[in-house]
This record gives C-alpha cells, sequence and structure tokens, in this order.
C-alpha cells in the first residue's frame, strides 16, 4: 500500500508541478534575496506574512503576487533592479514560502485580505500585479476595495471560471493519506485548484466593481491558463477607467521570467495610467 501511495504522491507532485499556475524559477544568491526580507502579522487572519521589498518607500507601492505554488522570490528579477520612484512588495501568499499558515487558505477572499494589509497605511493607492491564479487575488482586491487601487495588471490571469479544469489525479491529493505525501507547496496548490473554479464563480459578480485602470497581458500559446481568459475579462471589467491588453503571439504561461521586457512594459503603463 505504501509503495502505491509513493507513486501516485510522486505522480501528482510531478502534475501539479507542471499545472501549477506560478512556477518560480532559480533565483539569485541567498545574501541578495536576504537583505530584501521582512514580516508582517495579518491580525484579519491570525497569520505571518513574509515579504521582498525592494525600491523607493516613498515612491508608488507596487504589490506584486505571485501564483500557485510560487513565491515572492519569482518576482526577484524585478525586486533586484526596481524601477526609479518605485517601492515593490512581494508576499509570499498564505500559505506558501515562508508565510503562514501550515495549510492552504484556498478562498480568494483570504487571499485578498493578505494582499489588501500590504496597501500604504496613509491611504496611498498602489499598483496591484497577479500572475495566473495571482491575478484573481488581486481582481478581487480592486474590486472590494477600488478607492485604494491605483491600477492593475494580470498577467497570464485565471479569471474565467468556465475555462478551469480538473485533472483525475487532483482529487486522490485531497485523500488524507497521500496528501500527507505532498510537499507543502504542491498539497495547498492542489486544495487552490480544486476549489478555484468555484472561487471564480463568486468572484464574477464582484469584477463590475474593479475601477482602477487594467493591463491584460497574456500569451496566445498559454497551455495552463488559456487566452480565452482575455475575452472573458473584456466582457467582465465594464468599471474599469482605462484598459490595455498585450497579446504576445507565440508565448507560454510563464511571463513574469519570459517576457519580463513586456512585462516591465505594463508596470511602465500602469503607472501612467494611475494619474
Amino acid at each position: 500500500m505504501s509503495a502505491v501511495l509513493a507513486r501516485h504522491g510522486s505522480a501528482l507532485t510531478v502534475l501539479l508541478a507542471t499545472l501549477g499556475l506560478g512556477v518560480s524559477r532559480p533565483r539569485p544568491a541567498a545574501r541578495e534575496i536576504a537583505a530584501l526580507r521582512r514580516r508582517v502579522r495579518v491580525p484579519a487572519l491570525g497569520i505571518e506574512l513574509n515579504l521582498l521589498v525592494a525600491g523607493d518607500p516613498a515612491g508608488t507601492r507596487v504589490v506584486l503576487v505571485h501564483g500557485t505554488p510560487g513565491s515572492a522570490q519569482g518576482w526577484a528579477e524585478y525586486l533586484l533592479a526596481p524601477p526609479p520612484g518605485v517601492e515593490l512588495v512581494a508576499l509570499d501568499r498564505p500559505g506558501f514560502g515562508a508565510s503562514g499558515p501550515r495549510d492552504a487558505l484556498p478562498r480568494l477572499a483570504d487571499q485578498a485580505a493578505a494582499v489588501a494589509a500590504l496597501l500604504p497605511p496613509d491611504g496611498r493607492r498602489a499598483v496591484l500585479v497577479g500572475h495566473s491564479l495571482g491575478g484573481a487575488v488581486v481582481a478581487q482586491v480592486a474590486a472590494e476595495q477600488p478607492q485604494r487601487v491605483a491600477a492593475v495588471v494580470l498577467i497570464a490571469a485565471a479569471l474565467d471560471p468556465a475555462l478551469e479544469r480538473i485533472h483525475p489525479l487532483q482529487p486522490l491529493g485531497a485523500w488524507p493519506p497521500l496528501r500527507a505525501l505532498l510537499p507543502r507547496a504542491i498539497r495547498n496548490a492542489n486544495t487552490e485548484l480544486l476549489a478555484l473554479r468555484d472561487e471564480l464563480v463568486a468572484l464574477q459578480p464582484l469584477l463590475p466593481r474593479l475601477a482602477a485602470p487594467v493591463c491584460i497581458v497574456h500569451g496566445t500559446a498559454d497551455p495552463l491558463v488559456p487566452v480565452a481568459n482575455v475575452d472573458y475579462l473584456h466582457a467582465r471589467l465594464t468599471g474599469a477607467r482605462r484598459r490595455e491588453t498585450m497579446l504576445l503571439p507565440g508565448a507560454d504561461h510563464f511571463l513574469p521570467w519570459n517576457a519580463v521586457r513586456e512585462v516591465r512594459a505594463a508596470l511602465r503603463w500602469a503607472r501612467r495610467a494611475r494619474c
């Protein structure tokens, strides 16, 4: 029995690493990242978040939100070279990296609460950037607190519930004996992915409340989050003051690392559009 569980656990780990909506790439030396680390408590969730913070504390705050699995370190290329006049804040989302809790918080409302805790305490509006499942998280924040969000960048964002698919192996990952064999990041990613369709259905009626300018960046050859999500966003983001779409021919899902120039251009657009 243990050998069977191990085989299924290994197969599910590989599957979810492949299906994961925000896989982190290897990043620079630990000492370069260590200097950027911060901790912040989120009383509403009873957890601490691990952050990476870089740039100008008096500048426009840009919050970077990874997908599933993933971590703040996936944004290291941007954090190590922040644009002038910008403060970059990347978080390990709840359930990932060095953030609590140990188990997943699959509700988008809880993930949004963690991101909302990083908005400037002085009332300044922030730019929110979300990759993949992180796109749904920042959309929820912007819809719930439109007065606090200056602009939104959605990178390969998964928002259309009709396009979500569950692989037959994924429900096995929720079976306690097998679940216990999975690494934390994979286990929590599976929990999020199993819940995502219903969470996106619940988010749908909130999307017209998103009033900030939105930049949508998506690859036409994305095998994990279909480019048809862009049509869904065009139909649902009816309250956005401005909307820009960057379709990248032949590009895949991992745009923060494979399309750095285009992502940086989207960040510049968001800073201009916020005015």
